[in-house]
C-alpha cells in the first residue's frame, strides 16, 4: 500500500530562534516535511518558485518584502500552493489584507504546536483556518451595524432639513412653518446651502438632494 506523501512546508520568518524551533517541531511530525526556510519575503517568493511547496508558513513583518506582498506574489505564480500566515500581527487590517492577497489562514504565534500542525493539515486539505482570536475579531467586525453615509456631510442637521423640504418642492413659507423658522432665516439657510453645495439656484439644489436620497 503506497505511503501518503508528506505535506511539504516552506517556513518564512525573520526570527531565527522561532524559525528553528518551529522547524524542529514540524520535522518531528511524520505527515510534514519542511523543505526550506526563508528569512525575508523576497527569499520566500524565490524558494516557493524553486521548491513548489504545498504550504508556506508566512510571517507578516519581514525585511525586503513583507509577508502580505510575498503572499500575493506566490499566489500569482503558484496558486496551487497555500499560504498560512503565522505572526504576532493581530490587527484586522492586516488579516483582511492577507486574505485579499490569497492567504488560506491566519494564526498568531501564541498558538500551540498542536494548533499549528492542525492548521497545516487543514490548509493542506484545502480548508481555510483562523486562530480563535482572529476568528472572533472577524466575527465582531462583520456583526457591527453598518453606518450608512450621511448625505452632504458638509451641511448641518438643520441645513439638511431645509434641503430635504426644498427637494420635496416646498416653498419658503412652508419650510418656515415646518421648521418653526422665519422666512428670513430660511433664506439665510438656503444661501449657506447653495454656497456649500456650489450650486447657484434652488432647482439645482433640489436635483442634487433628490439624487442623494433626500426628499423622496
Amino acid at each position: 500500500m503506497p505511503t501518503e506523501c508528506p505535506i511539504r512546508v516552506l517556513i518564512a520568518d525573520d526570527h531565527p530562534v522561532f524559525l528553528m524551533g518551529l522547524k524542529i517541531a514540524l520535522d518531528a511530525i511524520p505527515e510534514v516535511e519542511v523543505v526550506a526556510e526563508a528569512r525575508n519575503g523576497k527569499s520566500a517568493v524565490e524558494q516557493a518558485r524553486r521548491l513548489l511547496p504545498d504550504i508556506v508558513l508566512m510571517d507578516v513583518d519581514m525585511p525586503q518584502m513583507n509577508g502580505i506582498a510575498a503572499t500575493r506574489a506566490i499566489m500569482a505564480e503558484r496558486p496551487r500552493s497555500a499560504v498560512l500566515i503565522l505572526t504576532i500581527v493581530d490587527d484586522l487590517d492586516s488579516v483582511m489584507a492577507a486574505m485579499r492577497a490569497g492567504a488560506r489562514g491566519y494564526l498568531l504565534k501564541g498558538a500551540g504546536l498542536e494548533d499549528i500542525v492542525r492548521a497545516v493539515k487543514a490548509v493542506g486539505q484545502g480548508e481555510a483556518i483562523f486562530g480563535s482570536q482572529i476568528a472572533n475579531r472577524i466575527v465582531d467586525h462583520i456583526a457591527k451595524p453598518v453606518q450608512l453615509a450621511v448625505p452632504f456631510p458638509e451641511l448641518t442637521d438643520r441645513e439638511r432639513d431645509v434641503l430635504r423640504l426644498v427637494a420635496e418642492g416646498q416653498p419658503n413659507s412652508v419650510i418656515a412653518r415646518e421648521l418653526d423658522l422665519s422666512i428670513k432665516t430660511v433664506r439665510n439657510y438656503l444661501s449657506r446651502i447653495f454656497c456649500k453645495l456650489q450650486v447657484t439656484h434652488r432647482t439645482e439644489a433640489a436635483i442634487r438632494a433628490r439624487r442623494a436620497g433626500l426628499g423622496e
